[in-house]
Order: structure tokens, then C-alpha cells, then sequence
């Protein structure tokens, strides 16, 4: 296993939310960080984004993490919208 997933691996171990679960799998570049709910819901799906090797080498790597997983997490929640006023169907 890469050095650079066990890194993001023991980062994401210090985190824990009562609705999502976090994990880790090598990526072709990288690292791909997923996002899923602990209980399936119909119609949504896994949130993934990857994580660039100079991200995780960084030494500002553990700040920069939780702002890019805090934004994911937003971005996954309002990706589960099932109409906004934004939504051309509506």
C-alpha cells in the first residue's frame, strides 16, 4: 500500500460523523477520497474526489484536508437536492 493512501488513511480516521462514512482507495494519481451515506437512500450515490499526490505532500496537507473534506461534504449534501428553485424543471 502507497505511502501516500496510508497517509490520507490515518487522516481520515481522526474524523467521524453520525450520517457519512469515509474512505480510501488508490487512485491512478493519488488517492480518491469517497463519501457515502451510512444508510443507502435510493438515488444517491457515492461522493469521490482524488487527492493529487503534491495535496498529500504538502505540509500544510492535515489543514488543507479538512477544508477540502469539509467542502465535499457540502457539496455532497446539496448534490442531494431533489428540486431547488434553480432546477429547470421546476
Amino acid at each position: 500500500m502507497s505511502e501516500r493512501l496510508e497517509k490520507v488513511r490515518r487522516e481520515l480516521e481522526q474524523y467521524d460523523h453520525p450520517l457519512v462514512e469515509f474512505s480510501a482507495h488508490a487512485a491512478e494519481k493519488g488517492v480518491e477520497l469517497q463519501i457515502c451515506l451510512k444508510h443507502s437512500v435510493p438515488g444517491v450515490e457515492t461522493y469521490a474526489v482524488n487527492l493529487h499526490p503534491r495535496e498529500i505532500d504538502s505540509p500544510q496537507f492535515t489543514w488543507n484536508f479538512q477544508r477540502q473534506l469539509y467542502d465535499c461534504l457540502h457539496d455532497y449534501l446539496i448534490e442531494m437536492f431533489t428540486r431547488n428553485p434553480q432546477m429547470k424543471a421546476y
